[in-house]
């Protein structure tokens, strides 16, 4: 339906409800930066110019700039209900997110994706889903539930579901593999994102063909720039473990900026407070030598015309009246947010009220048959092969080193910085356990635990003993999910996750703290990794190269197998 009222009030013949006075408008249409006013009428933008408003806000020369939109985030990694996380980015300038609830849905299924939607409505900060396309992301490991193409088509009508969320099973994609042809077959049409690591070649010619669309995973910029020559939406990942944008930014030209948005992917709490979200990326992108206006545009119409969101991220006449005010693009302190044409940040200050969260999902952990001798490894060769990670990175390397064996078995050996890593399955009861080596983490006495365990989220536990290890993984379990830092026969500091063993119901400021204690804690007992939780989250995700465990076991990605621990 038009709109008459706005129609009048852009014509000047109705009074606005706000005009936001004096302005350095960044307008991403035309690449300009000029002054003027800017009218609001009924939550939209009515024009700019000299308009008669009941209330006018004078930003006295301020940059006023479309709202920020994050193009891929888990919102569950905020480990934060999503009331709390809208409470942390919208004093940040984020107005709009596109998230994959796919960390919950390995957890819950189609109740954990309803979770999302239910408690994200009615929030100042729009929360888009997409339809999570691969729960589990392979076989190799077990989660909590499989969503196939039927229960998908359930999603279809909600009103927040742009698409199909990041294809992870590329393999399935480029071979088409019934399951997952289905389910694009399903949402055909609708946006289709991908998630491709290190996909080059015919393989990525293949995945493009289906009609997958954008990357979040591009590490170096010769695997951008041969997405974006293929046609991808190139989305710039500074999450808090995987750190692509220094990297990334030197292939935006003048030329190709529409093919560029930015994503945060994952970011812990104490990142969001810290550092910020998508407002730190703009800076970051100005500082390495982006234009002010093309720096805003990746945050804002970009994402905007992807995602085929109508009417959001420019400011322009009928476009919502999303807006950020800010003093300049060195340090972005941003005094006034506008959402909906309502004013929800003044002074830097959140104005508004967030609805109660909604109660948690129930997180029930069924583990059978763990015992502290179950982690034991017997020794079957003198090598053995370790997951090397790589600061800043979410890929990993296979690397082969020679065993320290004790009694016939494979044991963690600190004065070379390889600890013990194991998976307990924590959904079925299977009883499975994975086991493995990790290198790169520093620990050199007790164990650290948590169920945020990507992507099926079972029990990640990293330790230099198999008692401290058992510890934590009881405690995991009979709090019903957590974080915990173990050693010597005690429990140094526990973070409880009841919601799905992924989230608190906590504000947000407070797990941020408890999170620092857990960091302080693993720092103390030798710990080299600033954000050792999140990086042992993704020990587990067996879709990004190269070597990762599972419940299942040690598992090779770039075969798509199981291999043997022995090197």
């Amino acid at each position: 339906m038009v709109d008459q009222s706005l129609i009048k009030v852009a014509r000047g013949e109705k009074d606005a409800d706000i005009l936001i006075k004096n302005a350095k408008i960044v307008n991403t249409f035309s690449g300009e930066i000029y002054a003027g006013d800017v009218a609001l009428s009924g939550g939209y933008i009515a024009g700019v110019g000299s308009y008669d408003a009941n209330e006018v806000i004078d930003i006295k020369g301020r940059y006023l700039s479309p709202g920020f939109i994050d193009a891929h985030v888990h919102i569950e990694s905020s480990m934060v209900a999503p009331n709390q996380y809208a409470g942390a980015v919208l004093p940040r300038g984020t107005t709009a997110v596109v998230a994959d609830p796919h960390e919950i849905a390995n957890v819950a299924g189609l109740r954990g994706i309803k979770y999302m939607l239910d408690s994200s409505a009615n929030l100042p900060v729009d929360m888009y889903f997409m339809a999570s396309s691969c729960v589990p992301s392979t076989n190799l490991e077990t989660s909590g539930a499989i969503l196939e193409a039927n229960v998908l088509r359930l999603l279809l009508g909600e009103k927040r579901i742009l698409g199909l969320g990041e294809v992870m099973n590329y393999p399935g994609v480029v071979n088409c593999e019934t399951e997952i042809m289905e389910k694009l077959e399903l949402f055909e049409g609708r946006v289709l994102d991908g998630h491709a690591p290190g996909l080059s070649g015919k393989p990525l010619n293949a995945y493009i063909a289906a009609g997958l669309r954008s990357d979040h995973e591009c590490s170096t910029i010769e695997e951008a720039r041969e997405k974006l020559r293929a046609g991808m939406q190139i989305f710039i990942r500074e999450g808090s473990v995987a750190k692509n944008l220094d990297d990334l930014i030197k292939l935006v030209t003048p030329g190709n900026i529409s093919r560029f948005s930015l994503a945060s992917d994952d970011k812990h709490p104490t990142d969001l407070l810290e550092y910020g979200h998508i407002d730190f990326m703009i800076k970051r992108a100005v500082s390495s030598g982006i234009s002010t206006v093309n720096a805003i545009r990746m945050a804002t119409l970009n994402t905007a015309r992807y995602f085929g969101l109508d009417k959001v991220g420019g400011i322009a006449p009928g476009y919502k009246a999303d807006l950020v005010v800010f003093d300049d693009f060195d340090k972005l302190n941003i005094s006034h947010v506008f959402k909906n044409g309502q004013l929800v940040v003044r002074d830097g200050e959140t104005a508004v009220e967030f609805p109660t969260p909604l109660k948690g999902l129930s997180s029930r952990f069924n583990v059978a048959d763990f015992t502290a001798g179950k982690l034991k490894i017997k020794a079957n060769g003198e090598k053995v092969k370790v997951i090397q990670h790589i600061p800043g990175q979410i890929v990993t390397r296979q690397v082969a080193y020679e065993a320290k064996i004790k009694n016939g078995y494979f044991v963690s050996d600190v004065e070379r910085d390889i600890i013990k890593v194991a998976v307990v399955e924590r959904h079925r009861a299977t009883g499975n356990l994975g086991l493995g080596f990790v290198a790169g983490i520093g620990l050199q006495k007790g164990a650290l635990a948590s169920s945020v365990a990507h992507d099926s989220h079972n029990i990640v536990v990293v330790g230099t003993n198999d008692s401290d290890m058992a510890l934590a993984v009881d405690r995991l379990v009979s709090s019903n999910g957590g974080q915990v830092v173990a050693c010597d026969g005690e429990i140094l500091e526990f973070l409880p996750l009841p919601i799905g063993g992924l989230m608190s119901p906590e504000s947000i400021e407070e797990v941020a703290q408890k999170v620092g204690e857990l960091n302080s804690a693993a720092g103390d007992l030798g710990c080299i990794i600033e954000n050792p939780f999140m990086v042992m989250s993704f020990l587990s995700l067996p879709v990004i190269p190269e070597l990762r465990v599972t419940d299942m076991g040690l598992v090779d990605v770039r075969k798509c197998a199981i291999t043997d621990i022995g090197g």
